[in-house]
């Protein structure tokens, strides 16, 4: 019977989870867990079962993408969670082999053969209507933050997340502000509201910031901040404040230190700076392969490690660190919520049910990553100025 291999491992390996697998009418529970099973998972086309042991979450993805498989309630994020909770991911792992090897080299070489800018715009320039289809009204498209009297909604997610991260940098009226790796701008334009201050975004989705230049001239606030189409090494002049919020995960490993060097010769003496990015709380090393091909090519999670060794080298006093990745648990579901809600209004032509279920995957693997894995995201405030005054408490 096909994919028995499969079903076999999980049985050994699922210790704190079950399973069920519904193969030609058949019900089989894996796993030793008693109860409930984390989801029901209903095959089409059982051969996929073999192909995960070569080839791991790519396969799974793939599979889910053709339809081979469904999971009741659509719950990926269930699926995914047990696998990882249970460190199956690391079973499958230690099994890859040459074939496995060479499919992730062909991945890489397409990354590095599109480049950074490339691979950026792969994701970034799929299409407005889809960002703002299942995003906030201000299109931020990194973890919200969920403030003690906060509903957990998308609005309030991301609207408390710029708040926070201004009180964190203490913006003031006059202040000059580079956001580098900008998005649609909603962070520069939040700070330009609300705390009078002047700068620019830069970014390498033209799309991005074709739809921000959109709102900044909407908001009337063309004489105050700009967002350009550029890398953030195109960046001139001093900064009273430098952050960036979703932008490290972008980077190869030969640009952290070009990045940091730029971003400490750019900040004034009294400046300060934050960086947001998704991390890793275990070892160095890329992306899931499934993510590297179809979401975000050529990213990687970085370590805490890494980013603060070259803000220590270019004597960037650390002020705060802080891993906010259950509030990228509630900012992901509510992603998926509205992502599931708006595709009947997509157009399925450029939005097809393959891309749907890809989509929904992606979303699903981020949710479970996010409960059960390594994956940290993190935030870490610093400054120019050794001898500033440091408030007792965390914003």
């Amino acid at each position: 019977m096909r994919g028995q291999a499969f079903l076999q491992l999980l049985d050994r390996g699922l210790a704190e989870d079950g399973l069920d697998f519904v193969i030609d009418g058949k019900r089989r529970r894996v796993g030793r867990a008693e109860g409930p099973p984390a989801a029901v998972v209903r095959v089409a086309d059982a051969g996929f079962l073999d192909r995960v042991l070569s080839y791991g979450n790519l396969a799974l993805g793939e599979a889910y993408m053709r339809g081979d498989y469904s999971i009741d309630d659509d719950d990926v994020a269930g699926f995914i969670g047990a696998l990882l909770r249970n460190r199956v991911d690391d079973q499958v792992r230690r099994r890859l082999g040459l074939a496995m090897t060479l499919k992730m080299a062909a991945i890489r070489l397409a990354g590095r053969l599109r480049g950074p800018v490339g691979n950026i715009r792969a994701h970034y320039d799929v299409g407005n209507d889809l960002y703002e289809a299942f995003l906030d009204s201000t299109l931020s498209y990194t973890c919200g933050y969920r403030s003690a009297d906060g509903d957990g909604g998308l609005e309030e997610l991301q609207r408390d997340k710029y708040r926070r991260i201004c009180a964190k940098l203490q913006l003031a009226e006059g202040d000059r502000v580079a956001d580098l790796g900008c998005g649609f701008g909603g962070l520069l334009i939040h700070a330009a509201q609300h705390h009078g201050v002047t700068g620019v975004g830069l970014t390498v989705s033209a799309k991005q910031a074709e739809k921000a230049a959109e709102r900044i001239a909407e908001l009337g606030l063309g004489e105050r901040i700009r967002v350009d189409c550029a890398s953030y090494e195109t960046l001139s002049g001093s900064y009273d404040k430098i952050v960036s919020v979703g932008m490290m995960e972008h980077l190869r490993d030969d640009e952290y230190p070009r990045c940091v060097q730029l971003i400490a010769r750019r900040l004034t003496p009294e400046g300060r700076g934050l960086l947001h990015f998704i991390g890793r709380n275990g070892p160095a090393g890329g992306s899931d392969p499934f993510v590297q091909k179809y979401i975000f090519p050529g990213a990687q999670w970085p370590q805490l490690s890494l980013l603060v060794g070259h803000l220590e080298r270019n004597e960037l006093g650390i002020l705060d660190v802080e891993n906010l990745v259950r509030h990228y648990t509630l900012t992901l579901q509510g992603w998926l919520g509205k992502f599931r809600h708006a595709y009947p209004g997509l157009d399925h032509q450029r939005y097809d049910e393959t891309f749907r279920r890809m989509w929904e995957y992606y979303l699903g693997c981020a949710i479970a990553a996010s409960l059960v894995s390594q994956v940290a995201l993190y935030q870490i405030l610093f400054t120019k100025d050794y001898a500033a005054p440091i408030p007792y408490q965390r914003v």
